[in-house]
């Protein structure tokens, strides 16, 4: 699908978007903006961001900086999963009986989270104080 009829692009730049992927990626172009898109939810912003900036923690660790319920919690968290962000684990802890399930950040969840939506906002601070018209004035 060619996206620049009139050839417009720099050289170094790809007509096709896919095209910037590498060869063996291990993603398609379209499971790349789904990543994006998951993250576009609430909810799982801020899964992702406690995951990425506190450490891997169980749903009920996570439920207790997130107000929300129990189903709900674990439909966000499977899709996260189901998009590459986060992996379910399991271990054994010493001494009790069972196993424990606990989340943990992918790279791909982090770099989502931290070069995506909170370079974004990064971004966004950067930009105010450069056009900030009260910068200046006496």
């Amino acid at each position: 699908m060619a996206t620049d009829p009139k050839g417009t692009f720099d050289r170094d730049v790809p007509e096709e978007p896919a095209e910037l992927l590498p060869e063996a990626s291990v993603f398609s172009l379209n499971e790349y903006l789904d990543m994006h898109t998951a993250v576009g939810n609430r909810t799982r912003y801020e899964i992702l961001y406690r995951l990425v900036h506190v450490g891997d923690m169980s749903s009920k660790e996570l439920k207790q900086g997130i107000d929300i319920d129990d189903s709900t919690l674990h439909y966000h968290l499977n899709k996260l999963v189901e998009n590459g962000h986060v992996e379910k684990r399991q271990r054994t802890n010493r001494g009790q009986d069972g196993l424990y399930t606990y989340y943990r950040v992918t790279v791909f969840g982090e770099v989502t989270l931290t070069v995506g939506v909170d370079e974004l906002i990064h971004g966004e601070h950067a930009f105010e104080e450069m056009y900030d018209s009260s910068v200046g004035e006496t």
